[in-house]
């Protein structure tokens, strides 16, 4: 099990990657508009971090992580069967790769291809 991307939504975006890059030694990028705005940051073991507003006024601040896999569409299909509720089904990011988002034990989570 591996963590690909890290997504931190909260209203005050430039606070906590000050908070990030002053206690973990990182510098957060520009907002990545591909990311929805996304100020990213790379770690050691390749994963990487990325902080944003909300998109809408009704998303929630969220930490969510997003889980590598090799076939997204396989893996969205066995949390499914699991129970879960698919909250958005894979989408491709030009360059970056593919992603998903589930609910499962009330929990946020996603995956990553790519």
């Amino acid at each position: 099990m591996k963590l690909h991307y890290l997504e931190i939504v909260t209203h005050d975006v430039d606070s906590v990657c000050s908070a990030y890059e002053m206690l973990q030694n990182v510098r957060f990028s520009n907002p990545d508009e591909m990311l929805g705005g996304a100020r990213t940051t790379m770690l050691s073991d390749g994963s990487s971090v990325g902080v944003r507003a909300p998109l809408h006024e009704k998303e929630t601040p969220v930490t969510r992580p997003y889980w590598h896999v090799e076939d997204i569409e396989k893996a969205i299909a066995e949390v499914e069967r699991d129970g879960a509720e698919v909250a958005l089904p894979p989408l491709d990011i030009p360059g970056k790769g593919k992603f998903a988002i589930f609910i499962l034990g009330a929990v946020e989570q996603g995956f990553w291809q790519g």
